[in-house]
C-alpha cells in the first residue's frame, strides 16, 4: 500500500493534492486531511472548549471539505475556502453545554469563587503537576468562553494563532476594522478579568492553579484518569503559530496573551468514528471514482 504521508505527497501544494485527489487519489486525499485536521480540530477546542464537541465539529468540516472538493474552483486560496467553512460552522451551530455553563465573566468567577483554596505541599505540587496543568487550561478555555463567539474568534485567530488583520478579515468576510476593534475588545475583556482575578498575572490575586487543582477534581472539572486537555500534544500553539510580527496598536496588556499562546497544539491522531464511515461508503467513491487499491484514515 502506497504510504499517504510520503515526501510525494507531503511536498506537494493544496492544489496539487486536490488534482490528485480529483482524479482518484485516495493518498492524495488523505494527505490534504492530515495537513489540515489539526489546525481545524485546536481551533475547535479553543472555541467550544470541550474535546467531544471538537472531535464532532472536526468531523463535520473534514465531511464537507469531502463533499465539497469538486465545487473548488481555486478562485481563492484553498486554506482561505476551507477554513471558511470551518468558522462558518462555529459560528452557526446551536450553543454546547460549555458555552452555557460560562456565559458571562461574572458567572465564571463566581464558580472560581465557590471552589475553596487548599495550598499543596511541594510533594503534591511534584506529584499532581499534570492536574495542576489541565486545572489551569480548564480554567483558562473556561474564560474564552465567556467571550461572543465571533468575538472569541477573533482572538483565537488573531492573538493565539497569529494570523494578520488583513488575513483574519478575509478569512471571517469582515472588514480589517472590524477584525481589529473585536481584537481589541476580546484583548481587554479577557485581560482585565484575569487582571483582577487571576495569580498567573498578579502575584496579589490569591487564585492559584495550584491551589484550585483538588478543588477541580471534587467538582468533576478535572479528572486524573482522563486529562482533556493537558495530553497529546509535543508542540505549543506559539510554536506552531510562530513569533507575533506586529506590535498592539492600541492596548498594552502585558504578557497575559502569551500564557495563552503556550497552550498545547494537539496533533493526536483523532478517533473519527463516524468520519471513517463516511469514507468507507460507497458514496464517496461514486463522488471521486476513487482507486480500490489505496486505503485512508486507518486509526
Amino acid at each position: 500500500m502506497e504510504n499517504p504521508f510520503s515526501s510525494n505527497y507531503r511536498d506537494k501544494s493544496d492544489d496539487e493534492l486536490i488534482d490528485s485527489a480529483l482524479n482518484g487519489s485516495m493518498a492524495a486525499l488523505e494527505a490534504l486531511i492530515y495537513r489540515h485536521q489539526h489546525f481545524i480540530y485546536n481551533i475547535a477546542l479553543k472555541m467550544m472548549g470541550n474535546v467531544q464537541v471538537a472531535q464532532d465539529i472536526t468531523q463535520e468540516v473534514l465531511i464537507k471539505l469531502i463533499t465539497n472538493l469538486s465545487k473548488f474552483k481555486k478562485e481563492s486560496n484553498f486554506r482561505t475556502w476551507l477554513y471558511r467553512i470551518t468558522f462558518n460552522q462555529f459560528l452557526q451551530m446551536k450553543k454546547s453545554m460549555s458555552e452555557l455553563a460560562t456565559e458571562s465573566f461574572e458567572i465564571v468567577e463566581k464558580q472560581l469563587d465557590s471552589i475553596p483554596i487548599q495550598a499543596l505541599s511541594l510533594l503534591e505540587e511534584s506529584e499532581l503537576r499534570d492536574q495542576i496543568e489541565e486545572t489551569k487550561l480548564t480554567c483558562m478555555n473556561g474564560m474564552l468562553l465567556c467571550l461572543e463567539r465571533d468575538q472569541r474568534l477573533v482572538f483565537i485567530l488573531g492573538e493565539l494563532f497569529n494570523i494578520n488583520h488583513d488575513l483574519g478579515a478575509n478569512l471571517l468576510n469582515i472588514s480589517k476594522d472590524n477584525f481589529r476593534q473585536k481584537l481589541s475588545r476580546a484583548r481587554k475583556d479577557l485581560f482585565n478579568f484575569m487582571n483582577n482575578k487571576c495569580g498567573l498575572i498578579r502575584k496579589e490575586n490569591p487564585c492559584r492553579c495550584s491551589g484550585k487543582t483538588k478543588g477541580f477534581i471534587r467538582a468533576g472539572k478535572v479528572n486524573p484518569e482522563n486529562l482533556q486537555f493537558n495530553k497529546d500534544y509535543l508542540k505549543t500553539i506559539k510554536e506552531v503559530s510562530g513569533q507575533k510580527k506586529d506590535e498592539y496598536d492600541d492596548f498594552v496588556i502585558e504578557n497575559y496573551a502569551d500564557i495563552f499562546a503556550k497552550h498545547p497544539f494537539q496533533e493526536k491522531e483523532h478517533k473519527l468514528i463516524k468520519f471513517n464511515r463516511f469514507l468507507n461508503n460507497d458514496s464517496l467513491s461514486n463522488i471521486f471514482s476513487l482507486r480500490d487499491n489505496e486505503n485512508i484514515t486507518k486509526q
